[in-house]
């Protein structure tokens, strides 16, 4: 029997497809759907084309502040997020949430009966190349390529870091590379789909 849901929360790394899914999942369910994106910025990928104060912050900084910096960007919106899947529960709107600060040691304390937490991972080859195809990395000049570099290794450290606390945590872990995995997961929380 299917648990009854009020929430889903998806986590994962940059370009895991965490927008793509909550975006299918909340249309299914016909439920709202929540992005950190949508919550506060922080220098993102810097493309389609580079901006001049996203290269500035990418070459910049070392990979070790970088990462650092998007932690501390992600602890500092854990509060708001946390507030508003609240507000959704307390409000009884059930809501399809994803982000890259929905992180594995903040969601798995919630995840429960009415709430689904899930994580979603690749290996770092197969992000890589998504990344690079995606940016236009191989039509891009040196200068640019650095600058996606440093996006791209912040990123899977992040996807490596967030994979081994989602395993530490007990966290549900779909692999995208995979395209049955996520199916089965989509089929999973939207029941006759």
């Amino acid at each position: 029997m299917m648990r009854r849901l009020s929430g889903i929360l998806i986590g994962g790394s940059s370009h895991v497809g965490k927008t793509t899914l909550a975006r299918r999942l909340a249309e299914a369910l016909g439920w709202n759907m929540v992005s950190t994106d949508s919550l506060a910025r922080h220098p993102g990928r810097p493309w389609p084309s580079v901006r001049q104060p996203v290269a500035e912050y990418y070459a910049r900084l070392s990979p070790e502040t970088i990462y650092w910096f998007l932690r501390v960007h992600h602890e500092n919106m854990w509060p708001g997020i946390r507030r508003i899947i609240e507000e959704e529960l307390q409000a009884g709107r059930p809501f399809v949430f994803e982000g890259s600060a929905l992180r594995p040691e903040s969601i798995a304390p919630l995840v429960s009966e009415a709430i689904a937490g899930v994580f979603l991972h690749a290996d770092n080859d197969f992000l890589q190349e998504r990344m690079q195809s995606e940016a236009g990395y191989r039509q891009a000049g040196e200068a640019d390529r650095r600058v996606m570099d440093s996006f791209i290794e912040r990123s899977l450290r992040d996807n490596s870091e967030m994979r081994a606390d989602a395993e530490k945590h007990g966290l549900r872990m779909v692999d995208v590379a995979d395209a049955g995995a996520v199916t089965g997961l989509f089929d999973e929380l939207v029941p006759g789909a």
